[in-house]
């Protein structure tokens, strides 16, 4: 391993622990169902399940690049999850998208290891950065209700900066504000494809944070190293 002088940091399914989404949607449907008595809580949950596997594909591109934002996605989702009900009440939909976006915010938490990590690096004095795919207003509230944006030097949103890991400029916006090479770095993420393939083609060694112990499949990018804890980070920064 190299030594290192920046560390950077994918956000979801890295440091956002994202199981408790789904409960969020579990929680709208029922007061969406609680408002509107002709309508039944699980059928919304199915509706809602099925709109996202027609709408996802259609603007998954445009939101991590930023020319769709999160809001506006959100809305949409609801208002097809709605007219596959029969309901076409616009003010309904706009209920639901804020709805979801307060028990969403209420569902986002930090792993576990987060902030134990985190601190013993703040007090090596280790730069941070964070690099993310996503809308930038999706991934905003994120940082804010976790209240993590102090921790990072530096923050590269895809939907801010115009293109997405893989992408090694995504990586090497934040070198250059931190004014590091990239041999010094580590970078580490959950995704083989994005975070592993991504900091390699830019020159960093990709860490593979493998919390689910999935095996690699033939052709899949190799890591520099995989771990399965972010405290076996802090193992490895004290080699």
């Amino acid at each position: 391993m190299k030594p290192v002088q920046a560390l950077f940091f994918d956000l979801d399914e890295t440091l956002l622990d994202g199981s408790g989404l789904q409960d969020s949607i579990l929680r709208t449907c029922g007061k969406i169902a609680t408002s509107q008595p002709g309508l039944d809580a699980t059928r919304l949950v199915e509706a809602n399940s099925e709109v996202w596997r027609g709408y996802w594909p259609e603007v998954e591109d445009n939101w991590t690049l930023g020319t769709l934002d999160g809001a506006s996605v959100s809305l949409e989702a609801w208002r097809r999850t709605l007219r596959a009900c029969g309901c076409h009440d616009e003010s309904l939909a706009w209920f639901a998208s804020q709805t979801h976006g307060l028990f969403g915010r209420e569902a986002y938490r930090l792993f576990d290891d987060v902030r134990e990590l985190f601190t013993s690096v703040k007090e090596a004095r280790i730069p941070l950065a964070l690099i993310t795919n996503g809308a930038s207003d999706t991934q905003r509230d994120k940082l804010r209700a976790l209240d993590l944006e102090h921790w990072f030097d530096v923050v590269v949103i895809s939907g801010e900066a115009g293109l997405a890991k893989p992408d090694p400029i995504a990586f090497g916006l934040a070198l250059d504000k931190l004014a590091v090479e990239p041999k010094n770095v580590w970078h580490v993420g959950d995704s083989l494809t994005t975070d592993v393939a991504g900091a390699k083609m830019a020159g960093l060694t990709a860490i593979w944070l493998n919390r689910r112990r999935l095996p690699r499949r033939e052709g899949d990018p190799e890591p520099d190293v995989e771990i399965y804890s972010l405290l076996d980070l802090t193992a490895l920064l004290l080699e």
